[in-house]
């Protein structure tokens, strides 16, 4: 099994942030911070010599912002991932981020612990949401889901994937829904069947979307 420490990257036009998080993550013993960047064009620089594993990414920065910067390099270099890192959590900005391919969105106030366990959960490919964007993400949409397959789900796989979405572990699910952690296997495997992908991650992205995340 490999020692190998996650390598970071810091997007942020603000200094004392960066200089802040740096701080942070060079306490963290299977981190490594390989790059800091103060605007998109610079990050993508930074991910083509350096290839970090997680990007703690600002939304709202001069010149290339975050949503572009991340759509860049989830295209260019799709084995980073990215993680959004801001003072705001409008519904809009946040589905703008995860439409652009961030596997999580964390605010600026997220503890040393939370912010740790964050880029260890996306480095192995697991959406992180902070609770207060969960809440921006739950209101209950009436539109109908913008992706044809989400139509074929039972009600009760839509509520799973809902849930899916916002970060809940299986056990999880189970306990919420208050059924058996075997029941939601079988339905998280016939969910991934149906929208036709492969992962929890590609799955949660289709229900935010498609507005389908609710309480």
């Amino acid at each position: 099994m490999s020692n190998r420490k996650i390598k970071v990257m810091i997007v942020d036009d603000h200094m004392v942030v960066r200089r802040g998080l740096a701080h942070v993550i060079q306490t963290f013993k299977d981190v490594e911070l390989v790059a800091e960047a103060e605007g998109g064009e610079e990050a993508l620089l930074w991910c083509r010599k350096y290839s970090p594993d997680v990007v703690l990414m600002d939304v709202k920065m001069e010149g290339m912002d975050g949503i572009a910067a991340t759509e860049a390099i989830c295209k260019f270099y799709p084995r980073t991932k990215v993680i959004a890192l801001s003072t705001f959590h409008d519904k809009n900005m946040i589905k703008q981020m995860m439409n652009a391919g961030a596997i999580g969105y964390l605010l600026k106030n997220v503890s040393l612990k939370e912010l740790a366990n964050a880029i260890r959960s996306a480095y192995a490919g697991k959406s992180v949401f902070a609770p207060e964007v969960a809440q921006a993400m739950a209101a209950k949409q009436t539109a109908p889901p913008a992706n044809p397959q989400v139509a074929d789900l039972t009600e009760r796989q839509k509520e799973v994937l809902a849930l899916l979405a916002v970060g809940l572990s299986n056990v999880e699910i189970a306990k919420r829904l208050t059924i058996t952690l075997g029941t939601v296997r079988y339905h998280v495997s016939s969910i991934l069947t149906k929208l036709g992908v492969s992962n929890r991650t590609e799955a949660a992205a289709i229900a935010i979307k498609s507005d389908l995340v609710e309480e």
